[in-house]
């Protein structure tokens, strides 16, 4: 969707989507630390307004943000303002209209003021960067909403084309060819996943699975690349789900990064180095690694 803007210099972009759960649900998934934790990124929120918002993306650091609206269980919003360098402030706007069924409309909003264009097409990559996490949001709230959870994501960058950056992981951990409905087992190292193909997306831009995890824990996998100038990003988020997901969590998190970086260690795959995490135009996201997919598998993806 292309940037809206009004005579007061005001830009933003709108994304709007349906979700399983009751206002309260939803709320605590998106307003609270552990509820983003559940099926974003690793996140501590001050629950009131002037608070600080939190957003831990492991190895690359961290993005943090003041709540500025907080409504529950319908209003909630933060502004960020050092998401990028020489960047004016971005707020974002999230309400929850209930919807008969236990169902909720989620609309949420990425504004900044500007005279320019400069930063359109960073508003353009936040939005892109979205659709990954908001499945994973609906299966979380289907299936685990509330329960103890634990996550984190590695990434790294290729050079390679997407579709190859694509099959390389997919073909390797029994994800190839996946349809939504069908189960996945796949091999013990570095991991077994195991679950039902919840959600696949393909396009000219990113790629990506949600899987609904059985093995090694119940949980959410999100598997995906996305297309960047000159090659491709791939990444993967693990959401692990009960008590002891913390635990489960950091043996997992060892195994997963030392496993991307043996598969795409030749000159034209390479881990993403550690710098500090910010938003970026091509992606669409945070750099969660943590899919900054980018990792949008998302993807949170950052240029290099």
């Amino acid at each position: 969707m292309p940037v809206k803007k009004d005579e007061t210099g005001k830009r933003w972009v709108e994304m709007e989507f349906i979700t399983p759960g009751t206002p309260e649900q939803v709320w605590r998934a998106m307003a609270t630390g552990p509820g983003n934790t559940a099926w974003f990124t690793k996140t501590k929120i001050d629950e009131h307004v002037g608070g600080r918002l939190h957003f831990d993306f492991g190895p690359n650091g961290a993005s943090t943000g003041e709540v500025t609206i907080w409504e529950p269980p319908y209003r909630f919003g933060y502004v960020e303002r050092e998401w990028s360098e020489g960047a004016p402030p971005v707020a974002t706007e999230i309400t929850v209209t209930s919807r008969s069924g236990d169902r909720c409309v989620v609309r949420m909003v990425h504004s900044l003021f500007a005279s320019t264009d400069d930063w359109d097409d960073q508003l353009e990559g936040f939005e892109s960067g979205w659709p990954g996490f908001f499945e994973v949001l609906r299966v979380y709230l289907s299936n685990f909403a509330g329960e103890k959870a634990a996550s984190f994501s590695v990434m790294a960058s290729t050079q390679a084309d997407q579709f190859s950056t694509w099959r390389r992981p997919t073909e390797t951990i029994g994800l190839a060819g996946a349809s939504v409905g069908e189960e996945r087992n796949g091999p013990q190292q570095p991991e077994r996943l195991s679950g039902i193909v919840e959600r696949v997306r393909q396009d000219d831009k990113q790629r990506f699975i949600v899987l609904r995890l059985n093995l090694p824990a119940p949980g959410i996998a999100l598997i995906g690349t996305y297309g960047t100038e000159g090659g491709a990003n791939a990444s993967m988020a693990l959401y692990l789900y009960g008590d002891d997901a913390e635990q489960r969590a950091a043996e997992g998190e060892t195994k997963w990064r030392n496993w991307f970086g043996e598969t795409f260690k030749r000159p034209r795959w390479r881990m993403l180095p550690d710098q500090p995490a910010r938003r970026s135009a091509s992606s669409g996201l945070l750099i969660l690694v943590s899919y900054g997919y980018t990792y949008h598998s998302t993807y949170i993806h950052r240029r290099v």
